[in-house]
């Protein structure tokens, strides 16, 4: 019997050892002389909250105009706030307390014009959709909707660009895109709304509001809308 001899090779002492094959290096971590230069994958908190803030106040504009709303489209535009500003209250705002000039002050006024959003939300559920009361509140939505995307655009956006690095943006960036996953797909302007206390408990109230989701057959993202 012969055997195959060429995996093998002799130590120092005439003994046969295995022979490893040498592997590729695998690529190197970057150092804090690579930081400038690292970039990870991903969109920036800038661009990912930039487009939502495109498509929310689409949604809502046209809620607030149908002469016949329909229960779908209520639905995503409660459903799509809820998740948004959960993720800003996560991880917007502690990044403007953190790095802007006034940024407790601007933290707690975009918190509070949130708080107003989503008892607007919660009302608005309760109301039928042919009512007076529903058109006017739906406006209004509308309207707080508009003021948050400019407030951004204006006041937010324009110092995180200078104060933080392109990487610092893309991490923060994906951060909000995995909150969104996890976050509540109803209002609940009762639960905090700071870290570290709101990463605890909105991903538990998101977890209810999707059973309650799936149970009801509840349309929440506006790629499910008719017509979208």
């Amino acid at each position: 019997m012969s055997f195959d001899l060429g995996c093998f090779g002799r130590d120092g002492h005439g003994y046969l050892e295995p022979m490893i094959p040498s592997l590729p290096p695998l690529p190197p971590l970057p150092g804090e002389n690579d930081e400038l230069n690292y970039r990870p994958g991903g969109r920036s908190i800038i661009a990912v909250l930039a487009d939502e803030h495109q498509q929310l106040t689409e949604l809502a504009a046209e809620l607030a105009r149908s002469s016949e709303p329909t229960q779908e489209l209520a639905d995503v535009v409660t459903a799509a706030v809820s998740r948004h500003l959960s993720s800003e209250e996560q991880y917007l705002y502690p990044t403007v307390k953190a790095l802007l000039p006034d940024g407790q002050q601007l933290s707690e006024r975009e918190i509070e014009r949130d708080t107003q959003i989503l008892k607007q939300l919660a009302l608005l559920e309760t109301l039928p959709r042919d009512s007076t009361a529903f058109t006017e509140l739906a406006s209004a939505i509308d309207t707080d909707l508009h003021h948050h995307r400019e407030a951004c655009a204006a006041d937010i956006f324009p110092l995180l660009r200078d104060l933080a690095s392109e990487a610092e943006l893309i991490r923060l960036g994906n951060r909000i895109e995995v909150a969104q996953e996890a976050a509540p797909t109803r209002p609940h302007p009762d639960s905090p709304m700071s870290p570290p206390w709101n990463k605890i408990t909105d991903p538990a109230l998101g977890i209810v509001d999707k059973i309650r989701d799936v149970v009801s057959g509840r349309t929440t993202y506006p790629e499910d809308l008719p017509g979208k």
